[in-house]
């Protein structure tokens, strides 16, 4: 690994490790939601509707580890802060991964 991989993996794990700030800002400033991550349900209430389009194709995926907490909505601040956590380590391996395969597939095809 070189230099400058071995510091792209650290900054990555550092902002990894600083994900939770995401839960804990918005419940220190009563926030609520972060800005542009609005549900059909909850944009309508800000603006007085929700776009049709919107309200089509809001239920066309549904996210594998739902607002990144693997305990569901009862659970602990605590667990849902190593939620996270853990969320944005299977996303840096999701993707580094993927990126790891689509490489090796052009290198092979380019020889």
């Amino acid at each position: 690994m070189t230099k400058s991989q071995k510091k792209l993996w650290i900054g990555l794990a550092i902002m990894t490790l600083l994900t939770p700030i995401g839960i804990l800002l918005p419940k220190k400033f009563n926030a609520g939601d972060a800005w542009g991550e609005w549900g059909a349900d909850t944009l309508a209430k800000l603006i007085g509707y929700a776009p049709k389009g919107l309200m089509r194709l809001s239920d066309l995926w549904k996210a594998p580890i739902p607002d990144y907490n693997l305990g569901g909505e009862t659970a602990s601040l605590s667990f849902r802060l190593i939620s996270y956590i853990t969320s944005g380590f299977l996303g840096i391996l999701a993707v580094g991964l993927v990126t790891y395969l689509l490489l090796r597939l052009i290198v092979k095809n380019e020889k």
